[in-house]
């Protein structure tokens, strides 16, 4: 995992609130780079959120050969932007294998949010994990 992530968690260690951790996890959303307009489709469009949310991946080789998943995420909720850009600072960038050994529930629960996420965000990351490690799966497939 990158610094990024690890970031993250110092940051969610020094805010003992949750009304700053919520206003942190929406600054970080805000740090998303621009999904472009032609990004947000229907193929892109991940089903079972409650807020629309979009994952564009890309793949690329790294140098050993091995596949690289990029992504792009957007939604037209702020705390569901700041929570994929966690998912992104975890997932994006990564190898299928990396995306696959990496329990980004687990994060999310040590980070606090089983307890203050509502039932439908929470059901909403569940989708975008599952689309991401569903890409990682199809990945490998097609690598070997």
């Amino acid at each position: 995992m990158t610094t990024a992530i690890d970031d993250i968690r110092a940051n969610f260690e020094l805010l003992e609130d949750w009304d700053d951790r919520y206003r942190y996890v929406i600054e970080l959303g805000r740090t998303l780079a621009p999904m472009p307009e032609d990004e947000h489709s229907t193929a892109n469009k991940v089903n079972g959120c409650a807020s629309q949310v979009w994952l564009s991946r890309k793949v690329a080789t790294s140098d050993t050969g091995a596949p690289v998943l990029s992504y792009l995420g957007d939604s037209d909720a702020h705390i569901v932007r700041g929570l994929i850009a966690i998912l992104l600072a975890l997932y994006s960038d990564r190898t299928p294998k990396d995306i696959l050994e990496t329990d980004a529930i687990a994060v999310f629960d040590e980070l606090g949010f089983r307890d203050h996420l509502t039932p439908q965000r929470s059901n909403g990351l569940r989708s975008m994990v599952e689309r991401i490690r569903n890409d990682a799966r199809e990945a490998l497939e097609t690598a070997g």
